[in-house]
Parts: C-alpha cells; sequence; structure tokens
C-alpha cells in the first residue's frame, strides 16, 4: 500500500471477501490485531487463523461500509488512523442474521520498505 489513506479501504475490501491472508498481510509481520469478536493475535500467521475462525462464525457473511475516517500524521512514516464502519450480516450461532453494529477500527500505521502497514490494530464495537 503506497498511501496510508488506502489502508481502511483495503482492510473493508479484505473484509469483505473474508479473505483472512489479505486482512494479515496489512500488518507487519510482527503486528498485532484485537478483532471484534475480542480475539487478540500477535504476528501475521495468529491474525490469519484468528480472522479464520471469525469468517466461520460471527462474521462468516458480514461486510463492511465504511464511515467516518481521520488518518493522523504522528511523525515521519507514521500515523493513527480511527475508521468507522457498519457492520451488516453478521450471523448468530443458528444462522440468524443479527442487527447491524457501529464499529471503529483503530490502528498504529507505518511506512515500512514494501508500504504503508498496521504495527497494532484494534477492530471493535462502539455505539452506532
Amino acid at each position: 500500500m503506497s498511501d496510508a489513506s488506502d489502508f481502511p479501504r483495503a482492510f473493508a475490501n479484505a473484509f469483505g471477501s473474508q479473505n483472512a491472508d489479505g486482512i494479515a498481510a496489512l500488518f507487519a509481520e510482527d503486528g498485532s490485531f484485537h478483532a471484534l469478536t475480542g480475539h487478540w493475535a500477535e504476528g501475521r500467521k495468529a491474525i490469519t487463523e484468528g480472522i479464520r475462525q471469525e469468517f466461520n462464525g460471527l462474521s462468516r457473511m458480514a461486510r463492511l461500509v465504511s464511515g467516518k475516517t481521520t488518518l493522523r500524521p504522528i511523525g515521519p512514516g507514521a500515523a493513527i488512523l480511527h475508521q468507522r464502519y457498519v457492520v451488516t450480516g453478521l450471523r448468530d450461532a443458528t444462522g440468524a442474521e443479527l442487527p447491524r453494529i457501529g464499529a471503529l477500527l483503530t490502528a498504529v500505521l507505518a511506512a515500512k520498505g514494501d508500504g504503508w502497514q498496521a504495527l497494532t490494530a484494534t477492530f471493535a464495537m462502539v455505539e452506532s
């Protein structure tokens, strides 16, 4: 990703297509991710595995609708991202669709040799 502002769309596209590898690729190799379900993962491999579990459960039909974005530089090659989403298509254990929710992705991004990556991110439910 050549620009930090591309991160929210890349995250939403990977999430919507159930692409766990795509989400993990947005993170530094030693990055960490606190997922919507509360799962905590450190490192790309663990992030991929955790997201796959989400895509086999609650988020198996989920999609993200982008809302307000705030991208704040915090130094050369570093930024903090706050991205609001509306999450639709969440399913309970019986397969019934749950009401849509508001969610916030907060990420610390850094410019690496191959583009911008998340060092750490939290994706959490917030009031709509």
